[in-house]
């Protein structure tokens, strides 16, 4: 059980914070005493986002940023800091997905999912780490991946290839980084109960029923389920824990083999 002081004073920036995973993220750290900045290239979700917060009691600093490009990344930053003083946590949750056939998609398909995916988590990652570097005293980062990191996906070449890049990048900078007292660490939902991604993808009855199937636990996640993870690996209960991805699906990647009992 959390303690509602759990990330008491800890300032923490979570992209893609204003809907889904993002937002519970959000809320989450908030209701364990974080101060919250969250990021978002959508003006609509990032007002929405921020209104669910300050309704939850929270005031979080809203920030309209396109994770792609580096400029408005450090200028996020700087803003956050000159907000709330200090940067502690970052949770890379920003993405961008839609089903596509390999043969199919095209080079600004690839290139917009992979520069919000992979290049943004890296740029967000760049611009905090030189922040807690500078300052000292540690640091933690969070990358929000898919469960299909370990297995691939038909449809998501886009996706999974540049999560597996985040996936990677986590290793690395949880080696590199762990000198300065910077923990990185990810997790990979399976699909998840949220207007966002996962319903998109997944946008009828049958497809919804088909993917429960696949599910040892026979259900979807919730948001939540995911966002107490995530705080779990940011707080000081994962205080030996770096270079970890946290598959969240249910079991759903581990798969049936060729036998199957009812």
């Amino acid at each position: 059980m959390f303690t509602p002081s759990l990330l008491r004073d800890q300032v923490a920036i979570v992209t893609g914070g204003g809907t889904g995973i993002g937002l519970a993220v959000a809320k989450r750290f908030g209701e364990l005493g974080a101060k919250v900045a969250i990021g978002s290239r959508n003006a609509k979700n990032l007002e929405e986002g921020t209104a669910e917060l300050r309704h939850a009691g929270q005031d979080p600093l809203a920030v309209q940023v396109d994770v792609r490009k580096p400029e408005q990344v450090d200028e996020m930053v700087a803003r956050v800091v000159k907000h709330f003083g200090r940067i502690d946590i970052l949770i890379n949750n920003a993405a961008g997905n839609f089903v596509c056939r390999a043969e199919d998609l095209s080079p600004n398909g690839w290139n917009a999912v992979v520069g919000i995916v992979l290049h943004g988590s890296f740029y967000c990652s760049r611009a905090v780490g030189r922040h807690i570097i500078a300052r000292g005293g540690g640091g933690v980062i969070v990358s929000i991946l898919a469960n299909y990191v370990w297995t691939g996906s038909a449809g998501t070449v886009h996706s999974a290839a540049a999560k597996a890049g985040v996936m990677s990048m986590t290793q690395t900078l949880a080696v590199e980084w762990g000198r300065h007292r910077i923990r990185v660490n990810a997790v990979a939902p399976g699909p998840i109960e949220s207007p966002g991604a996962a319903r998109q993808l997944w946008n009828t009855p049958e497809a919804v029923q088909r993917i429960s199937g696949t599910i040892p636990l026979q259900r979807w996640g919730l948001p939540m389920e995911v966002a107490d993870a995530v705080a779990f690996l940011a707080s000081e209960h994962a205080s030996f824990i770096t270079g970890e991805i946290l598959t969240i699906d249910g079991g759903a990647w581990l798969g049936r083999g060729p036998f199957e009992f009812v």
